[in-house]
C-alpha cells in the first residue's frame, strides 16, 4: 500500500483527489489538508510515501514545500497552470496534473508512483491492460478484429469514434478516446492531445510541438495540458 497525503488550499480539489484515492486499491489516504504547514507537520508526525500538492497556496508554495521535505516522500503536484511544470520536473516529482484532473491521468501517475515507491515488485492492481493485444468490433456486424498493440503507431479520436492506425492501415473503432486510453498499458501508450494517443516505442523525434513517429507522415501535435506528463517520459530518457 503507498500511504497518502493529499494538501491543496481548495476543498473542492481535496475532494476529487480523496474521491478517485479510495478507487485504488494500492493507495491508502492518511490525510488531507487546506494548510502546507499542517501537511509538513503531518509529514514529520506520520508515515507519508506519496504527496498529492498544489503549487500556488497562500502560506507556503508547493515548489518550497517540496524543498522542505527534502526527499522523504514521492510527489505528484497538481494545479491548474503550466508554467511550474519545469520547475517540478527540476525537483523529480513523480508527475504533473493539471487541473480539472481526470481519472484516467490520475490513475496513469499513480501507476509511475507505485513503480518508484515498489520498484520490485509486480503491480497487480494496475486496471490498464497489460496484455500484448486487444480486440475491437468492426464496421461489420458480429466481426471482431485482434490487434497487436505493437502493431499500432497512434490512434486518433474522430466526431462519433476512433481510429488506429498500424502498418499504414486505418481501422475505425466506434468508442471513443478516454476509453481507449484506459484500457492501454500506460507502459506503451500515452495521450499527447484531445484527439491523439501514440505508441511511446514509435517517436523518433520531436520537433517543437510536433511529435514524429516511425514511419507515420501525419502531424501528430502536443497539446499543452498533456505536454508535462509526455515531457516526464522524455526526460527520463534524456542524456544531458
Amino acid at each position: 500500500m503507498i500511504k497518502c497525503l493529499v494538501v491543496d488550499d481548495e476543498q473542492h480539489a481535496i475532494d476529487i483527489l480523496v474521491h478517485y484515492i479510495k478507487k485504488i486499491a494500492y493507495l491508502e489516504l492518511v490525510d488531507s489538508t487546506l494548510s502546507p504547514i499542517e501537511g509538513l507537520k503531518i509529514v514529520a508526525s506520520k508515515q507519508i510515501d506519496l504527496i498529492f500538492l498544489d503549487i500556488q497556496m497562500p502560506e507556503i508554495s508547493g515548489i518550497d514545500f517540496i524543498k522542505a521535505i527534502n526527499g522523504k516522500c514521492k510527489v505528484i503536484l497538481t494545479t491548474a497552470y503550466t508554467e511550474f511544470a519545469v520547475e517540478g520536473f527540476n525537483l523529480e516529482v513523480i508527475d504533473y496534473l493539471l487541473k480539472p484532473i481526470s481519472m484516467p491521468r490520475f490513475l496513469a501517475a499513480t501507476q509511475k508512483a507505485y513503480k518508484a515507491i515498489h520498484p520490485q515488485k509486480e503491480e497487480h492492481e494496475e486496471t490498464a491492460v497489460e496484455d500484448d493485444y486487444i480486440f475491437v468490433k468492426t464496421e461489420s456486424k458480429g466481426k471482431m478484429l485482434k490487434i497487436n498493440l505493437s502493431d499500432i503507431d497512434y490512434i486518433e479520436g474522430m466526431k462519433n469514434y476512433i481510429a488506429i492506425y498500424r502498418n499504414n492501415q486505418k481501422i475505425l473503432v466506434y468508442t471513443n478516446m478516454k476509453d481507449m486510453e484506459e484500457r492501454l498499458s500506460t507502459k506503451q501508450f500515452i495521450r499527447v492531445h484531445k484527439s491523439f494517443i501514440i505508441s511511446i516505442p514509435k517517436i523518433t523525434g520531436i520537433e517543437g510541438n510536433l511529435i514524429l513517429l516511425k514511419n507515420v507522415t501525419a502531424e501528430i501535435l502536443l497539446g499543452e495540458s498533456y505536454k508535462p506528463a509526455f515531457m516526464t517520459i522524455i526526460k527520463s530518457k534524456l542524456v544531458d
